[in-house]
C-alpha cells in the first residue's frame, strides 16, 4: 500500500469514526452544527493518520489506536477554530471554506472549540475506564500534555506574544516545537505506545515526530507566501500582514528550503532501520517537504 491508498483508506475510516461521535444526540442548539461543520469533511487528517501508521508499522491494532486518532483530530480542530478567531489570527477561511466563527458567529465558535477539546477528554477517560492498561494511560497523557502548556497550547501564546516583536532562532524553535510539532509528535507516539513497541522503537519514532513537525512549519511558513488560497484552503499572506516570526521571515526563502529538507532527512534517518516497514513515514516524509509541488 502506498502514501495515497493509505490516506484513503483510512480517512474515510477515520471519518466514519468521527460522524459516530454525534450519535448521542445532544438536542442543543447550533453548537453540533458548528462541531460537525469543522470536524467533518474536511483537512488532511494527518495527526490521525501518522497514530495509524505507526500502530500498523508496529503491528498493532487499528481499533485499539482509533479512539486515540479520533481524539487527536478533534483537539486539532479545535485549535484551528480558536486559530482563526478575531481576537487571534482573525482569518476568514480554513479548509477551504468560510471559518468557524465567520458561519456560526463568534460565541458558537468558542463554544464548538470548547466542546471539542472536552469531548476528546471524554473518550480518552472512556477507553481507560472500560480497559485501564498502561499503554492507554499513558497515551492519554502523552496527547493531554501536547495539547497544553508545553505544547500546543504554550505554542500558541508564544506565537501571539511575539507578533511585532523580534524573536531569537532558539525561541522560534521552541514556539514551532509546541505549536506544531508536538500534536504531531504525540501522535506518532501514540500509534507505538498501544503497539506495545519497545523503548527505543518509541525514542525513533519520537525524533522522527520532532523533526517532521519542524519541517511542516517551515513548509507552512514557505507557502504562506509562495502557495495558494486554493491549495492550502485558507488565507495566504498572514504571517506577513500580522508581522509573525517565521522561518522565511528570518532565512528567506531558499534559505528556509534548505533546513527544510535537511530537517525532512534527519526525520529519515531516524526510522532508516525498519527498512521497507517505515516506507510510509518515509513517503509522508517527502510529502511534507513538496507538497507545494
Amino acid at each position: 500500500m502506498n502514501l495515497k491508498e493509505f490516506i484513503e483508506k483510512y480517512s474515510d475510516l477515520i471519518e466514519e469514526n468521527l460522524t459516530l461521535i454525534f450519535n448521542n444526540g445532544y438536542e442543543l442548539p447550533v453548537i453540533e452544527d458548528a462541531m460537525k461543520y469543522s470536524l467533518l469533511g474536511g483537512g488532511k487528517r494527518l495527526r490521525p493518520l501518522l497514530a495509524i501508521m505507526t500502530c500498523q508499522m508496529f503491528d498493532g491494532s487499528i481499533e485499539e489506536v482509533m479512539p486515540y486518532a479520533c481524539s487527536i483530530e478533534m483537539i486539532h480542530t479545535y485549535s484551528l477554530i480558536h486559530d482563526d478567531l478575531p481576537a487571534m489570527d482573525n482569518d476568514d477561511y480554513r479548509r477551504g471554506k468560510l471559518s468557524n466563527h465567520k458561519v456560526y458567529g463568534e460565541g458558537f465558535a468558542i463554544l464548538a472549540g470548547d466542546a471539542l477539546l472536552n469531548t476528546a477528554y471524554e473518550i480518552l477517560l472512556n477507553n481507560i475506564l472500560n480497559k485501564p492498561t498502561e499503554e492507554r494511560i499513558k497515551a492519554a497523557y502523552i496527547i493531554s500534555k501536547a495539547a497544553g502548556l508545553e505544547g500546543m497550547l504554550g505554542g500558541q501564546a508564544m506565537d501571539l506574544y511575539y507578533e511585532n516583536r523580534n524573536i531569537e532562532i532558539e525561541r522560534l524553535d521552541q514556539m514551532h516545537r509546541r505549536k506544531t510539532g508536538a500534536l504531531i509528535k504525540a501522535s506518532l507516539e501514540v500509534g507505538a505506545i498501544l503497539s506495545k513497541a519497545e523503548e527505543d522503537d518509541i525514542r525513533r519514532i519520537s525524533i522522527f515526530g520532532e523533526n517532521l513537525g519542524k519541517a511542516y512549519q517551515i513548509s507552512d511558513d514557505i507557502l504562506d507566501v509562495i502557495g495558494s488560497q486554493e491549495k492550502m484552503g485558507k488565507t495566504i499572506g498572514k504571517d506577513a500582514k500580522s508581522n509573525k516570526s517565521t522561518y522565511v521571515k528570518h532565512f528567506g526563502i531558499n534559505q528556509s528550503k534548505k533546513i527544510m529538507i535537511d530537517t525532512v532527512n534527519d526525520a529519515k534517518k531516524a526510522v532508516e532501520k525498519y527498512g521497507s516497514k517505515a516506507n510510509l513515514l518515509i513517503e509522508l516524509a517527502d510529502f511534507v517537504a513538496y507538497r507545494d509541488k
